[in-house]
């Protein structure tokens, strides 16, 4: 990992907060949706048609350019940063129809005290007390969310926390080197390696072995009719918008700022949970929600005041 100096990335806390926000919000969205689809859709036809279609779409919004980001899409840094987040899709989506939706949050969401960590061991990237304390205060909530060592615990919620840990090498390698490459770049980058995994998980015959996971985690594909279509239309603007708004957000502002407002998604999951499938958040659950805003509030103003 080449490491530039922290002094001459461009920094707007301001709009990156914005612009994680945003991201974040559809992220939430498009999880409830696939957990919403488990039960008809394939994760190989997910991926692969999702990608298919945002591909097409970003070669349409790049117009004249396209043979530029086409050319920085296919360059190590940007690979390498979509390789990454791609093992996090399908770690996560491998387990999101087993668990509740405000319980993978909160496990996936350790990724933010990861990307803290490893932007102030390999970026030097600056983090004051109050933003460590921050990030401290935001994982003990993550922890009253998880309840380790009491009998709520399971080890499956492992896998969507190694989720989280890529999220988080994503993050930095998009801070430390992908400063000169596009977010459109970056989008079409991601979407191969989301298509390549598609084809591969497709390919091959993923059995349900000791999971329940339904048709979601089988090797059958699923016939798809108008709803489920329109499903994988939506899916596709969804991750259109997350490609281009994450990829921005981490160029502009610093990650230990941006990682603070990651955890809004903890909320948003938590409402969709409600919303769509009827889960009911216990009182360690909003506990560790009001933990988890009033951290991303102070890493905020620990950042912003520097």
């Amino acid at each position: 990992m080449s490491l530039p100096d922290p002094s001459q990335k461009p920094t707007d806390t301001r709009t990156g907060s914005l612009l994680i926000l945003g991201a974040v919000f559809l992220m939430a969205s498009q999880d409830a949706l696939i957990k919403y689809s488990t039960t008809d859709l394939n994760l190989g036809q997910v991926f692969l048609l999702r990608s298919a279609l945002v591909l097409m779409a970003l070669h349409v919004i790049a117009r004249g350019s396209w043979q530029g980001q086409w050319r920085d899409a296919v360059l190590l840094w940007p690979l390498a940063r979509a390789l990454f987040l791609t093992l996090m899709y399908v770690l996560l989506y491998s387990v999101i129809s087993l668990m509740p939706l405000a319980t993978l949050a909160a496990a996936f969401y350790t990724g933010p005290l990861f990307i803290v960590l490893l932007s102030a061991i390999f970026l030097k990237e600056p983090v004051s007390r109050a933003g460590w304390g921050a990030v401290v205060f935001g994982f003990l909530g993550v922890l009253v969310l998880l309840k380790p060592g009491s009998t709520a615990f399971a080890p499956l919620v492992l896998i969507p926390v190694l989720s989280g840990f890529c999220y988080a090498v994503a993050a930095v390698l998009t801070r430390a080197n992908c400063q000169k490459t596009s977010p459109l770049s970056m989008a079409l980058a991601l979407n191969l390696c989301l298509l390549a995994a598609g084809i591969i998980i497709t390919a091959l015959d993923y059995r349900q072995s000791d999971l329940s996971g339904g048709p979601f985690l089988s090797h059958y594909l699923s016939s798809l009719g108008a709803q489920g279509w329109i499903l994988i239309f939506v899916l596709a603007a969804l991750m259109v918008g997350i490609g281009l708004g994450l990829a921005a957000a981490y160029r502009v502002a610093p990650p230990a700022v941006i990682a603070s407002f990651d955890y809004s998604y903890l909320i948003f999951a938590t409402l969709f949970g409600i919303l769509l499938f009827s889960e009911r958040p216990e009182l360690s659950t909003l506990v560790g929600m009001g933990m988890i805003a009033g951290a991303g509030l102070l890493s905020y103003r620990a950042n912003t005041a520097r």
